[in-house]
């Protein structure tokens, strides 16, 4: 039987995700066998571990950007490889105990990227509440659901979550942006990769020889030469040294396609190290955008010109 994690517990987004990706995909396997984990590397070493065969974890988001737990714990460890993705729309509430009212609200417990998202509400309905950290969106509502005494009287978290522990909503679809979406990755170890499918993405991450002066250009060139369009860039810090960094990136096409492969290379060639984290097929099912030029029919023609000047 496949086995599949996430980054918990019930009733937070990442379980939404799973939801999503079992009801697509995977109809064997039903939601309340999966194994929620306090943190994302928990998720992560699970699936090195042989745990779980599958974790689903948040990677980025429309309006914060990239999840940096997400980024850094996979960079930091080896043989993990991306398998599908699963966009999920972000609906916020606030969850309280039973009989708690907006006046009783001194304080707000929630994940460091939904807080954000929120802000202007909170500002507008709650000015004196203070925010406080949580592991998850639904890690606060199970606290607050639970008998334990917590530092904050309300949640933000998802709709799922407040049901799940028994809280009541005071108030419904409070995001900042109502088009906000967590794009989540399912992820598991070494395998066969998933087949093209003409709309794919590919996940890297570039580190340089050392910082100098067009280092980022030098490994972004290889890229557009080939007609590969980004997707996602970051910078995150390598730990080795104050303003040293890599650079992860998602880009349009999968590696069976030529200029992906060629693009690879390149990039091996020019880069001090390449970590490939996969190729997948998008959660939008969006063909990638393709220039004559960098199509595989082109790249095989000049393949065969190059072999015939040889002969």
């Amino acid at each position: 039987m496949t086995t599949y994690g996430y980054f918990g517990p019930r009733g937070t987004f990442s379980q939404a995700a799973l939801a999503s990706y079992l009801e697509s995909v995977d109809t064997t396997t039903k939601l309340d066998e999966s194994k929620p984990f306090s943190t994302v590397p928990a998720v992560l070493d699970a699936v090195l571990a042989g745990e779980v065969d599958y974790g689903m974890v948040p990677i980025e988001n429309s309006v914060e950007g990239g999840v940096s737990a997400t980024l850094d714990a996979l960079n930091a460890r080896d043989s993990l490889f991306i398998r599908a993705e699963v966009l999920v729309p972000i609906t916020f509430v606030l969850a309280v105990r039973p009989g708690t009212s907006l006046a009783d609200v001194r304080a707000v417990g929630s994940h460091s990227h939904a807080w954000p998202q929120v802000r202007g509400w909170m500002a507008a309905n709650a000015p004196d509440a203070a925010y406080v950290p949580t592991l998850s969106t639904a890690a606060a509502a199970e606290a607050l659901g639970s008998s334990a005494e917590v530092p904050y009287d309300a949640a933000v978290c998802a709709r799922m979550a407040a049901d799940t522990f028994g809280l009541d909503v005071l108030a419904e679809h409070i995001g900042d942006n109502a088009a906000a979406v967590t794009r989540f990755v399912l992820v598991s170890g070494p395998g066969r990769l998933p087949e093209a499918t003409g709309a794919d993405k590919t996940t890297i991450m570039l580190f340089q020889h050392d910082d100098h002066s067009g280092g980022l250009l030098e490994l972004l060139e290889q890229l557009a030469a080939r007609g590969i369009n980004m997707t996602r860039l970051e910078s995150r810090p390598t730990g080795a040294a104050m303003g040293d960094y890599c650079f992860s990136i998602d880009f349009e096409g999968h590696v069976d396609d030529a200029r992906v492969a060629e693009t690879l290379m390149s990039l091996h060639r020019v880069a001090a190290r390449v970590r490939f984290f996969g190729s997948y097929p998008r959660a939008d099912r969006r063909a990638a955008s393709v220039v004559p030029s960098a199509s595989d029919t082109s790249f095989a023609n000049a393949r065969a010109w190059l072999d015939d000047l040889r002969q």
